[in-house]
């Protein structure tokens, strides 16, 4: 295994990047599709120190006002809490939280299968193509469409284009199911279980290895490049088939994200007070307003409150505070290789919702996209998700084909967070965190 970077992990790392004693994750913090998947059940990573951790709410939708909504494990629990909303919430979420384990043995592999479950795919797909706009007129209050929107906010995309509402649905469903868990003792913690497993089968891994070309590896059996499509195409070459280095370089990559790590004494005071016991809190207003800040972002276009996403993993896992100070992690949705700070955006967001934050800040750590782009290649233009995740991408990734992993070269497949099922930027990641085997580039 070789790895470009000193170490190992990639967007699975954590470490101190505000006060000694507080541990932010660098990248995937709640990892909602992890828990139970082909992987999981083959390999006991919990025998190699990996322990699951919960927080009470799994994410929490704060409203101007002090209002707002929040999703537990528990559908009926959630449906309770939505005046209005709640039958129509449970409708949805409940029937298919209830068969999520078989639909998600389906829209976790490559779309072009027979499936083993249609007529519960089909029912998800359903609520899945619809653009996220229809679907969150679902509901009639603020709250229940706020709520969705969040969610939804996860794809990257403007919510009138089709399947947009994907991602929401899933990860939505994925919390009524598995919930949304942390890592104890960080994200880090995920890849330090895969790589004693890795020692144990016999495996040598390497960093500080950069491979631009792949008669540097000799004459493999296999290899596995866990690389952004456009850089598999540069480092295979002449020896890849011009038609598909072609269709992997105009491979779409979607929007950036700048993110932000606090120190914060005591936590962030949120006005809506399940926020205080939230994993995950969505930050930016009731649905249209975060569907006009999407909208923006993908014209290129940076908003002046941009949609937030603010992790409390510290609340499942109290190891990673330092006595009454918290770390807090978040980012913002900006353009695609947007060259400016969004710190200030990011805090005043906050604020808005939760009067008094900035009083509380002891220490912050900003990366810009370009900082994020430098530390890992695979962060396009500040591209966490791995692709554009509209209709065809979330079908035919990375290109069209029946195997999306071959790149035409005999033994060398492409197993990034480019190719089935995809990735996000803290729910999809647990997946292919638990599913590559490869860092190289």
């Amino acid at each position: 295994m070789l790895e470009a970077a000193d170490t190992l992990g990639g967007g699975t790392r954590s470490s101190e990047v505000t006060l000694p004693g507080l541990l932010h994750d660098e990248c995937s913090a709640a990892h909602p599709l992890a828990i139970d998947t082909p992987f999981s059940r083959r390999f006991d990573l919990a025998a190699h120190g990996l322990t699951w951790c919960w927080p009470e709410i799994q994410y929490a939708h704060p409203l101007d006002g002090g209002s707002g909504a929040a999703a537990y494990r528990s559908v009926e629990r959630t449906a309770a809490g939505l005046d209005g909303d709640g039958r129509r919430w449970q409708s949805l979420f409940g029937a298919l939280a209830g068969r999520f384990d078989d639909i998600a043995a389906d829209f976790l592999r490559p779309m072009l299968h027979v499936p083993e479950h249609p007529v519960d795919l089909a029912r998800f797909g359903l609520y899945s193509g619809m653009p996220a706009s229809l679907l969150a007129r679902r509901w009639s209050t603020r709250e229940g469409q706020a709520l969705f929107a969040g969610v939804a906010a996860h794809a990257f995309r403007p919510f009138s284009s089709p399947m947009s509402s994907a991602i929401g649905v899933a990860l939505g469903t994925a919390a009524h199911r598995h919930g949304w868990p942390v890592a104890e003792g960080g994200s880090g913690s995920i890849s330090r279980s895969m790589i004693s497993l890795l020692h144990e089968l016999g495996a040598q891994l390497e960093t500080g290895v950069r491979v631009d070309a792949l008669d540097e590896l000799g004459s493999p059996d296999i290899v596995m490049l866990d690389l952004a499509p456009a850089a598999a195409a540069r480092v295979a070459g002449p020896r890849m088939p011009r038609r598909i280095a072609r269709a992997l370089s105009r491979y779409r990559h979607g929007p950036g994200a700048f993110k932000v790590d606090f120190a914060v004494e005591g936590g962030v005071p949120w006005s809506y007070e399940p926020a205080r016991r939230a994993g995950t809190v969505h930050v930016g207003g009731g649905l249209a307003e975060i569907a006009a800040k999407e909208k923006l972002i993908h014209a290129g276009r940076m908003p002046d409150q941009p949609f937030v996403l603010v992790c409390q993993q510290y609340l499942a896992d109290p190891s990673r505070s330092n006595g009454d100070v918290h770390p807090v992690y978040s980012y913002a949705h900006v353009p695609a290789g947007y060259p400016g700070d969004a710190t200030a955006q990011i805090e005043a967001q906050i604020e808005r919702f939760a009067p008094g934050f900035r009083d509380r800040i002891l220490a912050r750590h900003s990366r810009s996209i370009a900082d994020m782009e430098a530390d890992n290649v695979n962060y396009v233009r500040g591209d966490v998700v791995t692709g554009s995740n509209d209709g065809r991408q979330l079908i035919f990734r990375p290109r069209v084909a029946l195997d999306p992993y071959a790149t035409g070269i005999p033994g060398v497949y492409l197993c990034s967070a480019a190719t089935p099922p995809g990735a996000g930027a803290h729910g999809m990641c647990g997946y292919n965190a638990a599913n590559s085997a490869l860092r190289s580039g």
